[in-house]
């Protein structure tokens, strides 16, 4: 008996798993499809502002103003919205293509990542730096010294890879099965 005692408490000694698998509860699960939800919501947000100014769909941009029309995603809000320490910065690359472009295939990739729940790290980093980066075009925002809803979803979509919401209600699982993202895991 002392034998195994001693066995068991050598540092090489293999460790075994818990007799009790966790069992979820149902504060857990509610949990986590609320923040699917919400990733799934914010997701949207990002992929319904590539739809609307890429084919004018009229809620903030007229179809004549759509990118297939040759209008610009950047213009308007860079060159008149601007305001604070960067506006000069922002009104010099309003309408520019490549600030159309980058813009543009952000918001399609970042939202078709959180709604699929892929590339949640990825989708969560560019999110973030889009989120603040529009944050700064309007300094200091209209109903706060410095908080907006820009910083707050900044946080949210970081807190949304740390927890793995792509899991639920999404293809994370799937993703994370990849030969490439299990080589990388910053492609979670």
């Amino acid at each position: 008996m002392e034998t195994m005692t001693a066995m068991a408490e050598h540092p090489t000694a293999p460790k075994t798993a818990p007799a009790v698998p966790a069992v979820e509860t149902t504060a857990q699960k509610a949990a986590r499809y609320v923040w699917a939800g919400v990733r799934i919501a914010l997701g949207w947000t990002f992929l319904w502002a590539f739809l609307d100014k890429t084919f004018g769909l009229g809620h903030e941009t007229a179809e004549k103003n759509a990118w297939i029309n040759g209008g610009s995603p950047t213009k308007g809000f860079l060159a008149n919205a601007a305001t604070g320490p960067f506006q000069d910065f922002y009104n010099s690359v309003a309408g520019d293509a490549w600030a159309d472009w980058l813009f543009m295939i952000g918001l399609a990739a970042i939202g078709t990542a959180l709604i699929l729940g892929i590339g949640m790290r990825i989708a969560a980093a560019a999110g973030s730096v889009l989120y603040v980066m529009m944050w700064t075009v309007v300094l200091p925002p209209d109903n706060n010294p410095f908080l907006d809803d820009h910083l707050i979803n900044a946080g949210v979509l970081v807190g949304l890879a740390l927890i793995g919401a792509g899991t639920t209600l999404g293809l994370g699982r799937w993703w994370a099965t990849l030969p490439i993202v299990k080589r990388e895991p910053w492609l979670k």
